[in-house]
């Protein structure tokens, strides 16, 4: 497996621990915001999502670096990116932490999709 998708894998399933732990405190870094109810149980749901995605996507799982991991964690990276540049620019939910894991996400979808563009013309 490749270094980017185990960073990436690593990443994810930070995350998606720390979500599953507090997700008070990462919507707080994030968003600025705070959630209280039904927003908590869903918090970590997200974060079961994210620590799924890392281990599937996790070292010794797949030995190109092509397959469905990258496809898995290409597709993640770049739906976050865009959902979080949106919330940043949109205004009201921007907290200390989402510029940068916007631009963190941003880069590793671009390294993503070359990895995956370079793989499949290599075929």
């Amino acid at each position: 497996m490749n270094q980017l998708l185990t960073v990436t894998a690593i990443i994810e399933t930070a995350t998606g621990l720390a979500l599953m732990a507090m997700p008070t405190v990462v919507v707080r870094l994030l968003l600025s915001g705070e959630i209280s109810g039904a927003s908590i149980p869903l918090g970590r749901v997200a974060g079961f999502g994210l620590l799924s995605l890392g281990v599937a996507c996790w070292p010794g799982r797949e030995a190109t670096g092509t397959g469905p991991a990258l496809r898995a964690m290409l597709t993640y990276n770049s739906l976050a990116t865009l959902y979080f540049f949106y919330l940043a620019i949109g205004g009201g939910l921007v907290g200390p932490l989402l510029w940068p894991v916007a631009v963190l996400h941003g880069a590793l979808a671009v390294l993503l999709a070359r990895k995956w563009r370079l793989g499949n013309t290599a075929r």
